[in-house]
């Protein structure tokens, strides 16, 4: 199984940013654990603060990946066209949030990336990226 792992804007200063909400781990030393949780899958690596980046390997995706693991951050309560670059492919996307943004400030609650995923998952911390990959592969069995 292959397994596209993407974060948007700000997730690249995971362990420096807001650690009393993001925690303390940089996203690159959580890759090695979520690897190894998973050691028979194919795992690829892309973080962009750029939203039309994020748009493009969204459709390069398509006839490469058996899944996409999406942390758009921020962008997730405004870009339309995210949402709509995920309806585009038939790849299965899911949607992680290492805090809840249900219990976090009003304009964070509503996700349109949520509407086009298969699935989201919220509030677990890092933890959630291999909740999301487990979601993923239980769509192939």
């Amino acid at each position: 199984m292959k397994i596209l792992l993407l974060n948007g804007h700000n997730l690249n200063m995971l362990g420096k940013r807001e650690p009393q909400i993001y925690g303390s781990q940089t996203f690159d030393d959580y890759l090695v654990v979520l690897k190894s949780l998973f050691p028979d899958y194919e795992m690829d690596y892309v973080q962009s603060n750029h939203e039309g980046v994020l748009i493009d390997v969204i459709q390069q995706a398509e006839g490469h990946y058996d899944g996409i693991v999406f942390n758009p951050g921020g962008y997730s309560h405004t870009s339309i066209a995210l949402a709509d670059a995920v309806r585009c492919i038939s790849v299965p996307v899911v949607e992680v949030h290492i805090s809840n943004i249900y219990e976090r400030e009003s304009y964070r609650r509503h996700s349109f990336v949520a509407e086009a995923a298969v699935a989201s998952v919220v509030g677990k911390g890092l933890q959630g990226y291999a909740d999301a990959v487990s979601i993923i592969a239980d769509r192939y069995k």
